[in-house]
This record gives structure tokens, C-alpha cells and sequence, in this order.
């Protein structure tokens, strides 16, 4: 084998340890079954928590704690959603229909939640995190579109001013809001930019991200951990699979708003 073939290997060697070609490690269908089992917990908190274990008061510690870890947890959801959102940015053959299907699935979810979380079937005053993922993939585009279209101190500002934008939208609106110290809107927001523009350097994206969700509540950071094996595969059965993704989460906070 001469030199020539020998970087040739290296490169692919380097490419799969990237996360474009491993042969183990988790495929997007893994990642997202174990974001939906994380977001489960989420909903598990507000619905099933309280009619096992009593209503979550200072009265109630087991029901209280339950709560709490349940939803706690459920935060590791956040970095392998903004992946999963940038991932399929980057490969979806229509960038407009997917962000429809985004859109679709927010507001189809924005009725069960807010009856799970306000007891209305209809509150302007909070937004389920899904909204986080629209918000976040127009910035995403938007970004990308100044990136190709301006250069230097321009491209900068109006990169800047688009997040800024972006965070304003994820704070006024109240998207995802938990216990008043989670802005899962505005943490899938930093998320999708860290993959963004640190995609090409691996090493340096993943100890970014995993920082940002160090700060971010602790758990974040271990859902950072999951993304550290995917193998850049898509690893469905069948090509339906993924139109069950989007109406999971829907279908948990309808079941959840059944039972509260």
C-alpha cells in the first residue's frame, strides 16, 4: 500500500470516528426513542406522578421528589432533540416542509399541554418545547442564509442579531419554561448553534455542548454524553418510522391531558 492509499484510509478512519460511519453506537432512531423515553418523563411528572403518589407538596416528599427527578431528568431530551433538529436540517431534501412538519407538530402538541400545565386547553402564557425546535430551525436557516450571503463584521452583526432575535422569541413567548429554571427554548437555541458552527470540529463541538449543558442544570450535559456515540446513521426499519416521532410527543401530553 503506497502513501497515497494509506492517508486515503486515514482520512475514512477519521471520518467514522467523526460520527459519520461507526458500525455501533446509536443511529438517529435510537437517539430519538431515547429523547421521546426522556420527554415521557417530562409529561410523567405533571400526570402520572400526582394520581400514583399524591399531589407534589412540601406535605408530600415522596410525590415531591418523584416529581422533580422525573422532570429533571427529562432535560437530557434537550441537546439530543437540537441535534437531531440540526441533523436533519443539513440532509432533509426540503428544508420549507420540514420546518411545516415542525410547525404541524407544535401547534397539534400546544392544546394538551396547556391544559397539562394550566389546567386550559388553550393559554397564551406558556408554549410547549417543541416551539423551541421552530424557533430554533428559522434561526438555523436564517443563519446559514447570512453566512452564504454576507462576509466579515456584516455577516457577524446580522448573525448576532438574529440569535439575539431568537432568544427574545424562546423568553417573551415562555417556551418550555419548567420550574421557572429551565428555558429549554432558549437552551435548544444554544444547542443548534454550537452543532452549527462547531459541526466540523467534533472534539471541540462535543466538550462546547457538553459545557453549555454542564451550566444549564447539570442534566443537559448528560444527554450530550449520548450524542458522543451516535454513528450518523438514520437506523429506520421502515421509512414510516419517523412520522411516528412527530406525533409521539403530541400523543403523550393528549394521554397526560386525559388523565389530569
Amino acid at each position: 500500500m503506497n502513501e497515497i492509499e494509506m492517508a486515503k484510509v486515514r482520512k475514512a478512519a477519521e471520518r467514522a470516528d467523526a460520527g459519520g460511519y461507526r458500525r455501533g453506537g446509536l443511529s438517529a432512531f435510537r437517539l430519538k426513542v431515547i429523547g421521546a423515553v426522556f420527554m415521557a418523563l417530562s409529561v410523567a411528572s405533571v400526570t402520572l406522578v400526582p394520581l400514583i403518589f399524591g399531589v407534589p407538596t412540601a406535605d408530600n416528599m415522596t410525590s415531591l421528589t418523584v416529581a422533580v427527578v422525573c422532570e429533571i431528568a427529562s432535560w437530557c431530551a434537550v441537546p439530543i432533540y437540537a441535534w437531531l433538529l440540526f441533523d436533519g436540517w443539513r440532509h432533509t431534501r426540503n428544508r420549507w416542509r420540514y420546518w411545516a412538519q415542525l410547525f404541524v407538530a407544535a401547534s397539534v402538541a400546544g392544546l394538551p399541554y396547556d391544559k397539562i400545565m394550566t389546567g386550559q386547553w388553550f393559554d397564551a402564557r406558556t408554549h410547549n418545547p417543541m416551539w423551541g425546535l421552530v424557533f430554533a430551525y428559522i434561526v438555523l436557516v436564517a443563519v446559514d442564509w447570512i453566512g452564504r450571503k454576507y462576509a466579515g463584521a456584516a455577516r457577524w452583526t446580522l448573525t448576532a442579531l438574529v440569535i439575539v432575535a431568537g432568544v427574545l422569541w424562546n423568553l417573551l413567548l415562555r417556551i418550555g419554561v419548567s420550574q421557572q429554571v429551565m428555558y429549554s427554548g432558549v437552551i435548544t437555541l444554544a444547542f443548534v448553534m454550537v452543532f452549527y458552527f462547531l459541526n466540523q470540529h467534533e472534539n471541540t463541538m462535543m466538550f462546547t455542548a457538553g459545557l453549555l449543558g454542564a451550566v444549564s442544570c447539570i442534566t443537559p450535559g448528560i444527554g450530550v454524553a449520548f450524542l458522543h456515540y451516535r454513528n450518523g446513521r438514520l437506523g429506520y426499519a421502515r421509512p414510516w418510522t419517523k412520522w411516528v416521532f412527530y406525533a409521539l410527543y403530541p400523543a403523550m401530553l393528549l394521554a397526560g391531558a386525559l388523565l389530569v
